[in-house]
């Protein structure tokens, strides 16, 4: 009961007032949602459209909801399966989800991590490796892979 009122509130808080950039809905099931993030601007990802979908687990908000990339991205934190590399997303001791934080925080964490990777602890080791020692080739690809897969 506490896990439907909850995921009633946020997604009411989400769709009258979302944080810039992100947008939310329920598809079908309240445990089935969607987002969408659009790349920041100053951001390989800008004009990109992704989205994402966010399972939320029985036991939410003790355990956090799954989310991933339905579109692909260019990323050292995000792998090809869409899986995210994220602390907010792991529960404790590995992870630093919290009971307190929400599925709006949560999304706004993803963006965050967009506009500012991570390649100290990546999910994939290649395109980390580019982000540290080839800058530039890593701003070229993931351009090329917003436009291919996130231009609207």
């Amino acid at each position: 009961m506490q896990r439907a009122s909850r995921l009633t509130r946020e997604l009411s808080l989400l769709a009258t007032e979302p944080p810039p950039g992100i947008t939310c809905w329920q598809n079908g099931q309240l445990d089935d949602l969607r987002a969408q993030i659009l790349g920041g601007a100053d951001t390989p990802y800008d004009k990109g459209i992704f989205n994402l979908e966010i399972i939320v687990p029985e036991r939410y908000p003790f355990e956090p909801p799954k989310i991933r990339f339905l579109t692909p991205i260019y990323h050292p934190n995000i792998d090809s399966a869409g899986r995210i590399c994220l602390d907010v997303l792991k529960l404790p001791p590995k992870g630093a989800w919290r009971p307190s934080l929400n599925i709006s925080t949560l999304l706004t964490s993803i963006q965050l991590l967009m506009a500012e990777p991570n390649p100290d602890d990546p999910l994939m080791a290649d395109i980390s490796s580019e982000y540290k020692y080839n800058k530039q080739l890593f701003l070229l690809n993931a351009r090329e892979w917003t436009a291919k897969y996130a231009g609207q």
